[in-house]
């Protein structure tokens, strides 16, 4: 899979396929599971919410056999543009009939799909969230699923595609702009957490497989588990304290794109080129 970025598909799908993309996958699902990538995406997407000229449309790709993720991302994302339109999309139509009950339109709604993406009269997404759905398809289909979702993205856009576990305590999730990937991040909640490599069972498909000596996201999370055993004596003041001072110790040789504001909330923030799997090609 390319560092670089890629070039996305130019003609973007229009309407509804008449046959959804993907595969059916084991859609489990947990209230507030995803409550740490959905706090992120507020943040880092709230600007292109707050400034669009008109409701934007976010998707919950793949949100399983309940729809609390779809519910839960439009009430968080509501508080940055009360307008927003979350759209919950499942390729299984038994899916999307229990959701339906739930639906509160114009501002959340449920429909079948897949990753085509299907949004009303072929309209791009300001984001597309797709949370553990990736997990279970094999690494060879990441890039295109990545490129496919890139191409339904507005040009302000971003898609959010990683893992969790079931009740939302270690995340690991890349971003992507319409270009193709930008930044890893990984967030945890601190209390409970041994060590930073916890975090390599929640690695997303595109990286779980180069966590293995000398790939790029191994050296990374070596030398974060350095650094947090470093910082102990932090762990004194909280475990927050001690992630955070071995972010900073981890910023001295790893190009951290965020800052202790972040840090705080238990997420580090990585340029997707420093973990790459290629980029251990030379």
């Amino acid at each position: 899979m390319a560092a670089s970025s890629f070039h996305p598909v130019t003609t973007p799908a229009r309407g509804r396929a008449a046959r959804p993309v993907g595969t059916v996958t084991r859609g489990t699902t947990n209230t507030n599971r995803l409550r740490r990538m959905d706090r992120w995406i507020a943040h880092a997407l709230g600007p292109v919410l707050r400034s669009a000229d008109r409701p934007p449309v976010a998707v919950d790709l793949g949100y399983g056999a309940a729809p609390w993720t779809a519910v839960e991302l439009s009430g968080r994302l509501r508080t940055v543009r009360p307008d927003v339109r979350v759209v919950g999309i499942e390729i299984e139509p038994e899916r999307v009939a229990a959701a339906l009950p739930y639906a509160v339109p114009p501002v959340l709604t449920f429909r079948r799909g897949g990753f085509e993406v299907p949004l009303d009269g072929g309209a791009p997404a300001q984001l597309i969230r797709a949370a553990n759905v990736l997990r279970q398809y094999d690494e060879a289909a990441v890039a295109g699923v990545w490129e496919r979702l890139c191409a339904r993205l507005a040009p302000d856009g971003l898609l959010v595609e990683g893992t969790c576990d079931e009740i939302g305590r270690r995340h690991v999730w890349v971003a992507l702009g319409p270009e193709g990937p930008r930044t890893v991040t990984f967030a945890a909640r601190l209390g409970g957490l041994e060590q930073p490599s916890d975090l390599a069972e929640r690695l997303p498909k595109a990286l779980i497989h180069h966590n293995v000596p000398g790939r790029p996201v191994h050296a990374f999370l070596a030398d974060f588990d350095r650094a947090w055993a470093a910082a102990a004596p932090y762990g004194a003041f909280g475990a927050r304290q001690r992630w955070v001072a071995a972010c900073t110790a981890l910023a001295g040789s790893w190009p951290l794109v965020d800052a202790r504001g972040r840090w705080r909330q238990g997420e580090v923030t990585v340029p997707w080129s420093a973990l790459a799997p290629q980029a251990s090609a030379g």
